[in-house]
């Protein structure tokens, strides 16, 4: 089970560039150390969420050798969280795992910098990433960096967006610039009508089929012999307009809104073969309706990879671990892997091969970001299949 310490020191800084395996049991090193915190929504609205992702921590600390965990509540709010790292500061703590949110995040951000300790937060917002604060969310910058990386190895170099005009869309929009810059992004509103202008738009129809489809028409509107002979060759001629300006086409939507971009994609003559529709990890989802979209591509991590961190946590508790309780044991895990006893370090954290966690290839960067390996996958008949595994090593592309 890849989930809690390093063996010897193999995967640290100057052992040889493995990745540091976040295993329990038998791997587990044999000191004690300063002591950690965590900062969980263990009241308040949140508190559903912060329970189980407690029981994550503490199996993730459970084996000999783990430094001590203080668990502290936040209350679900900015300034409990705040309160909370005050907390930890003043007990001389090694480490802060989490908070749950961003709002929490920032909050506690300043708190734990001035003081130089290193804070493992649960959100997944890049806007809170900063030298010392990682978030460990899988965030949009990471699947867009790994299906774009997937996309150029099959040859496709020009990608664009087709996002919605919230929060997750503009997300994607800025990881999409970041990734590959120079795309073109057009957002739309809820309703049919915007999403059908922001199609058309991003597709470059007005000037790839809209004269001639405007011809046929009003060849079909004579109503004459003539007229029907040259709406039928204006049809031969349409069959060659020029393709779509860009060979990838990346959405943030789903649902009703997905099923309707996945209609007027046709329309405006955008092909959705297999790597031409890129979304986001929601598309994992069951109601998502991405099926609508044959051959499109969203990045998650392998479910296979978090087999054994399922196994410890039902064997423990006696129910599946639910969503974000392995952030909450991965942070765990890294602490446990590292020597806290004096403190943590930047380098420990930040080490190149990165450690791997519960689901697959985390990396620590100097200014807070993270990298992930993450698996691209395609929707099928039969629901989505994984066609480019997750990457194991820092190298690979689309880490």
């Amino acid at each position: 089970m890849a989930l809690a310490a390093c063996a010897g020191t193999g995967g640290m800084p100057g052992g040889g560039g493995q990745v540091t395996s976040l295993t329990t049991g038998a791997a587990a090193n044999a000191r004690g150390g300063k002591q950690v915190s965590i900062l969980l929504p263990l009241s308040g609205a949140n508190a559903d969420v912060g329970q189980p992702m407690l029981k994550a921590a503490q199996l993730a600390l459970a084996g000999p050798g783990s430094p001590a965990l203080t668990v502290r509540d936040t209350g679900s709010t900015p300034e409990g969280a705040a309160a909370a790292a005050r907390a930890a500061v003043a007990a001389g703590d090694a480490m802060i795992l989490g908070p749950l949110t961003s709002a929490e995040t920032g909050a506690v951000a300043t708190i734990a910098q001035a003081a130089q300790i290193p804070v493992l937060a649960f959100t997944n917002d890049p806007a809170q990433a900063r030298p010392g604060v990682w978030p460990l969310g899988i965030t949009p910058v990471q699947q867009v960096r790994r299906l774009v990386g997937a996309a150029q190895e099959q040859g496709k170099n020009t990608f664009a967006g087709l996002l919605p005009d919230n929060a997750l869309g503009h997300a994607m929009g800025a990881a999409l610039a970041e990734v590959a810059g120079g795309s073109q992004v057009r957002y739309y509103a809820q309703g049919m009508s915007s999403i059908n202008a922001a199609t058309r738009e991003i597709s470059g129809y007005a000037s790839r089929g809209g004269l001639i489809d405007a011809q046929i028409k009003a060849a079909r509107a004579l109503d004459t012999p003539e007229g029907r002979k040259q709406a039928q060759e204006l049809v031969r001629q349409r069959q060659s307009i020029p393709p779509a300006p860009f060979d990838s086409l990346l959405l943030g939507d789903t649902g009703i809104a997905l099923s309707e971009i996945a209609s007027l994609l046709p329309y405006y003559d955008v092909p959705t073969g297999p790597g031409r529709v890129l979304g986001p990890a929601l598309w994992s989802l069951p109601n998502s309706g991405a099926s609508a979209l044959p051959g499109a591509w969203y990045a998650a991590p392998d479910p296979a990879a978090r087999t054994g961190f399922d196994q410890a946590f039902t064997a423990k508790y006696g129910s599946p671990a639910p969503p974000l309780a392995d952030l909450a044991f991965d942070a765990a895990a890294i602490a446990r892997a590292l020597d806290t006893r004096q403190g943590v370090s930047v380098a420990a954290l930040t080490q190149p091969q990165g450690f791997a966690g519960s689901d697959g290839l985390i990396i620590l960067l100097p200014d807070g970001h993270v990298r992930r390996g993450l698996a691209v996958f395609e929707m099928q008949r039969g629901g989505p299949q994984i066609i480019a595994p997750a990457p194991s090593s820092p190298g690979a592309p689309g880490v």
